[in-house]
């Protein structure tokens, strides 16, 4: 599951929608919304970002937040190292290869790891 799908299913849960009602209003089919929520596509489109935020009628800031999640949620990401020194690449590599075998607190401790380099750079 992505982040969008998350935060998608959350808000379908708090609002008490189904996928199936969410889907025919949106103008998408219940087995492309599942998908989504499910990581199994990619990005939404900004149009259908719009279309979800209107269906729901959410305010700016949780519509920008949606958008915001939705950004951050292309299953398959590439990262391109050229350039950069071959320690990058091995590492990027690595959590390729090792990624689907991290547990939650460590994935949570790496994202911590990352934050504190941003702020210091």
């Amino acid at each position: 599951m992505t982040p969008f799908g998350q935060a998608l299913r959350e808000l379908r849960d708090r609002k008490g929608v189904t996928q199936r009602d969410l889907a025919h209003a949106i103008g998408v089919s219940p087995a492309y919304l599942s998908a989504l929520e499910h990581g199994k596509r990619g990005r939404p489109s900004f149009d259908l970002l719009q279309r979800i935020a209107g269906y729901f009628n959410i305010i700016w800031d949780e519509a920008d937040d949606l958008f915001m999640t939705a950004e951050a949620s292309h299953p398959r990401v590439v990262l391109d190292t050229s350039g950069l020194p071959a320690g990058y690449t091995a590492l990027a590599n690595r959590m390729a290869r090792q990624i689907r075998s991290l547990s939650p607190d460590m994935v949570q401790a790496i994202d911590e790891l990352l934050d504190k380099a941003r702020h210091q750079a």
